[in-house]
């Protein structure tokens, strides 16, 4: 509801239609497997990192503490747990603190 900003990754090939992964979640192997082997995928990953970092420091020389950034996908499952938790382990990696929130996954 509040985000700064809003990411649409739908346009992914979507684990849901392998009957094998539909039980599962971004969060597991066999999904996140799944993900990496798209060329799009790490596309968009590469795309919306370059973005948020890009702009996260003239967030921060304008004082403000954090920003909220959404993954949306349909199911909020697959493609965007995925993505969520592939770009927060980045901005880790790069000392800049990223909190996940799953909305549907209930955490």
């Amino acid at each position: 509801r509040d985000a700064d900003f809003v990411f649409d990754v739908r346009c992914l090939p979507n684990p849901h239609w392998q009957q094998d992964l539909r039980p599962l979640t971004g969060r597991d192997k066999p999904v996140a497997d799944f993900l990496a082997k798209q060329p799009d995928t790490f596309s968009m990953y590469e795309d919306i990192s370059s973005f948020i970092g890009k702009w996260v420091p003239k967030f921060q020389a304008d004082g403000r503490s954090y920003l909220t950034v959404a993954i949306g996908c349909t199911g909020g499952q697959h493609r965007s747990v995925y993505m969520t938790e592939k770009l927060c382990d980045h901005f880790d990696q790069q000392g800049i603190t990223a909190i996940r929130s799953h909305r549907e996954l209930g955490n």
